[in-house]
């Protein structure tokens, strides 16, 4: 980690520890794929929870946690979501969630904590019993006061990974060439998050 806060603008995450839950209801998890090679197929998770422990005076300490309910997965196709949750794939009976856990945090140098700040996470995400380190590139979008009063905070992340480091490695070959599902799989996310305590009195719609 290398970076220092300068002095707090208007706007700007201030120097105490905030602790904050996703708002599931203005939060997306999106994954996508490459399908016959050419094409892209994109999905969601519906269901998860997580926090972020922010720290405004050094966010280096800053972490996330986050754990999703891998069978609620939603592709718009049933079918093909029913083969994702197969043995095919996450094999959700046996693997029924997801889990990334920061590890560091990293900031340009001199940078200070206010909207439009990019930054790295790195961590630990386990898909189908399997954990390997991943690196999102984040922006930090700002805070602000919600609709009934409560206090709102966002980022966006994303990151791509090959489905194969976590032995999702099941395909078919193309007679055309090439294979139907391809490897590098695309994960974004946009998170609005409330404090951990008191989150009922939040933003809202």
């Amino acid at each position: 980690m290398s970076g220092t806060l300068t002095a707090p603008a208007a706007g700007e995450v201030t120097g105490e520890v905030t602790g904050l839950t996703f708002d599931p209801a203005h939060t997306l998890i999106e994954f996508s794929a490459k399908h016959m090679m050419f094409t892209t197929v994109k999905g969601q998770f519906g269901s998860f929870t997580g926090e972020v422990v922010l720290d405004g005076q050094h966010p280096e300490r800053s972490r996330v946690e986050v754990e999703i309910d891998a069978a609620s997965l939603d592709t718009r196709t049933p079918m093909r979501d029913d083969h994702l949750r197969s043995a095919d794939f996450l094999h959700v009976e046996e693997h029924p969630t997801i889990t990334f856990r920061s590890t560091r945090v990293e900031l340009p140098p001199g940078a200070a904590v206010e909207p439009g700040l990019s930054f790295k996470v790195a961590g630990d995400l386990t898909i189908r019993g399997v954990t390997r380190e991943v690196v999102l590139d984040a922006t930090w979008a700002g805070e602000g006061v919600g609709p009934r009063g409560g206090k709102v905070s966002a980022f966006s992340a994303s990151t791509r990974i090959n489905r194969k480091d976590w032995g999702l490695t099941w395909n078919v070959a193309l007679e055309t060439g090439g294979v139907l599902v391809g490897d590098e799989i695309r994960i974004e996310i946009e998170a609005e998050l409330t404090p951990r305590v008191g989150a009922s009195d939040g933003a809202g719609s």
